[in-house]
């Protein structure tokens, strides 16, 4: 296996500026998650696929924005929810981490069939403005690539490409994850669409590209041809959660002086666990009481 690189992300054009082109490797990010929710290959899969769609998109923001992406399908694992930001951290998880079928017709994992094939794709963009942008469209495929494609043409009228894919070894951990996201631009005439789609069409899976040792640049290069990529920026992408000890008290507070006395009084303990990293936050009696006290209303 050949030494790990950092996961990176990288920006950029092709044909004059008539497409934006964006590439991931997000192998020791998925890994991590992995780890963290104890996730079985087909959730794994669904859970990287879609962790690498939040990074790229994470990409196309600026400042502080931040998106959430929430996959609701049918299907065994539940919900799958990846939070991404412009400054390539990344964190999610998935509802039912315990999910592994059987291959499919390809042989390949199976996550049309964990993700379920209806339902719908929500994606949630904070701007910084007063309300958050909020774009939905229904699963059509369950195999994610597909349905991210689908959500750029509907709800962001932006056709686009969209290839994401996880490498699963045999003891569970992750060989390869990664992905690409070409963006049409106006002004592609019908001949250069046709090409584009062709080379889309003609490139083996994302993971066997990796496996083969080959780059993001190396990808989008199969995708634009190798004239005309100009790359404008790499990114190191990474695992960040938000939860800390002090938030984490802060919604205790929040529960109210009547909450919080029942639970001193028949648990004597509290422990709460974030969704997103799995970091298990414990109060003793003596804690919650110092809690109690802040939530009593001053008067």
């Amino acid at each position: 296996m050949s030494e790990q690189l950092t996961d990176i992300l990288i920006r950029g054009t092709a044909w004059g500026g008539k497409i934006r082109v964006f590439a991931a490797c997000t192998t020791q990010l998925v890994e991590e998650l992995r780890k963290r929710h104890d996730t079985y290959p087909t959730a794994t899969a669904a859970l990287g696929r879609t962790l690498t769609a939040g990074a790229i998109m994470g990409a196309m923001l600026k400042g502080k924005e931040k998106l959430t992406i929430q996959v609701k399908g049918d299907g065994p694992i539940g919900q799958v929810v990846v939070d991404a930001n412009a400054n390539g951290e990344v964190r999610g998880y998935v509802h039912n981490p315990h999910v592994h079928l059987p291959s499919n017709a390809y042989g390949k994992l199976d996550v049309a069939g964990a993700v379920g094939r209806s339902g719908h794709l929500h994606i949630i963009k904070d701007l910084g403005l007063k309300e958050p942008y909020s774009g939905s469209v229904p699963i059509i495929s369950g195999e994610l690539g597909e349905d991210f494609t689908y959500y750029f043409a509907v709800s962001e009228q932006t056709p686009s490409a969209v290839g994401l894919g996880v490498l699963v070894d045999t003891d569970n951990s992750v060989l390869h994850a990664g992905g690409f996201i070409v963006q049409l631009l106006p002004g592609l005439t019908d001949e250069e669409i046709t090409r584009l789609e062709n080379a889309v069409a003609a490139m083996p899976p994302v993971t066997t590209l990796l496996d083969q040792g080959e780059s993001p640049e190396d990808i989008l290069r199969r995708v634009v041809g190798d004239g005309d990529l100009q790359i404008l920026s790499t990114m190191d992408l990474h695992f960040k959660c938000q939860c800390s000890a002090e938030r984490v008290e802060q919604t205790l507070i929040s529960l109210g002086e009547q909450e919080l006395t029942q639970l001193i009084e028949e648990e004597g303990r509290a422990e709460v666990v974030c969704h997103f990293c799995n970091e298990a936050y414990t109060f003793d009696k003596h804690q919650l009481k110092q809690l109690l006290e802040q939530a009593k209303p001053t008067h």
